[in-house]
């Protein structure tokens, strides 16, 4: 195989990863970094993660205004309290500690608390549980560009309009506090930027495609769903250590 037909087949992987990964988190609210982050790590490391979280300030906008009516504002605070200094945890842990330390801490505690829920009966969360989802939301997006288990646990037994409204509203709040904080600690430069714009054409796709299919999902489809996203997303932050 020729450089050129490489780089070829490394492109579309990364399109048909971005287009799949909107798809699936406008139409349920979660699984676009657990998607593309595995492939973007491979085609292009450099990118991460915030080319990442550039190419998804304008998907988790379109779900927040989508269904804006069904957010719940007062847990939406409560994260993004908690997600402000967590922000600054990520920065830290970015910078400071081994990445397989920090994947096998965030891989490992996704799938225990995947497992409890299963387990667990149907529960209301309240001001700690946001404020410490928002916290480790922070600290993980961050440094890894994977944010959503933390923000789906919490909001597994909510309506499907609201996990979804309300995850994408904390993601695009969360998203541009981390990218100001990447900025300032020098994370963040033009390719980056440039990367993700390149990526617009594709993500509007997938956004499209997820209006045509996003009523369709039922409540327990949903939770399903949520508990094999963290399973999954833990085990490959795991393998990723």
């Amino acid at each position: 195989m020729t450089m050129a037909m490489a780089m070829d087949l490394t492109g579309f992987s990364v399109c048909v990863a971005v287009f799949t990964g909107a798809l699936v988190q406008g139409t349920t609210g979660m699984g676009f970094a657990l998607i593309v982050v595995p492939v973007l790590a491979l085609a292009a490391p450099a990118m991460l993660p915030g080319a990442l979280l550039l190419a998804m300030l304008p998907l988790n906008a379109y779900v927040a205004w989508r269904e804006r009516h069904a957010i719940d504002v007062r847990g939406a605070g409560w994260i993004s309290a908690g997600r402000v200094a967590g922000t600054f945890g990520g920065l830290w842990v970015l910078v400071a500690m081994p990445m397989a330390w920090l994947n096998m801490l965030v891989g490992g505690s996704t799938i225990a608390a995947a497992v409890v829920s299963l387990a667990a009966p149907a529960f209301t969360p309240g001001r700690l549980t946001f404020a410490s989802t928002g916290l480790i939301t922070g600290v993980t997006e961050t440094a890894t560009g994977v944010g959503g288990p933390p923000l789906a646990l919490a909001y597994q037994h909510a309506p499907v309009a609201t996990l979804r409204a309300t995850v994408a509203l904390c993601f695009l709040f969360g998203e541009v506090i981390s990218l100001v904080v990447l900025a300032l600690g020098d994370r963040l430069g033009t390719t980056q930027v440039l990367y993700a714009l390149g990526l617009l054409p594709v993500l509007a796709a997938g956004m499209v495609a997820s209006h045509l299919v996003h009523r369709r999902i039922n409540q327990r489809m949903l939770r399903m769903g949520v508990l094999v996203f963290a399973l999954v997303s833990g085990a490959v932050v795991l393998l990723r250590s």
